[in-house]
């Protein structure tokens, strides 16, 4: 298997945890350290570490159920032993008795040990303000 398909791996290895809320699993795709970091789409979402990373994760299983991870468009760069991963995805879950298809984009950083590991997902979602075409929100 070549690196990018490692990484790709790395990939569904997430989404299949977030997908049945194994936490184990899900912690397992990022570097058994406590300098990995996460930053979500909410406000409050900024975590460093693994206990506040397994926090975050936690919370998301216990207000959503997430069934699949649809991947869209991605590119991959490897330099030596580190990698970025930028990707668009849609996340389908079930949040609070509706289904829901909900657009985020992602930032990964990874490092190769024994295995492509994560050191930091960061994700966003489009700005649902702002036009294709234009660089900035009609509103603030």
């Amino acid at each position: 298997m070549t690196d990018e398909q490692e990484i790709k791996s790395t990939l569904e290895d997430y989404a299949k945890a977030y997908c049945t809320k194994d936490i184990d699993a899900l912690m397992h795709v990022f570097e058994d350290c406590d300098d990995i970091s996460v930053i979500g789409t909410g406000a409050d979402e900024l975590c460093i570490g693994r206990s506040s990373v397994k926090e975050l994760f936690l919370r998301n299983f216990a207000e959503a159920t997430a069934n699949q991870f649809e991947w869209q468009w991605s590119k991959v760069t490897i330099s030596n032993d580190y990698a970025v991963v930028a990707i668009s995805l849609a996340i389908h879950l079930e949040y609070q008795g509706s289904k829901l298809e909900i657009p985020i984009r992602w930032s990964v950083a990874l490092r190769k040990t024994d295995r492509w590991v994560w050191l930091h997902r960061h994700a966003s979602s489009p700005a649902s303000n702002q036009d294709e075409g234009q660089a900035y929100p009609q509103e603030a």
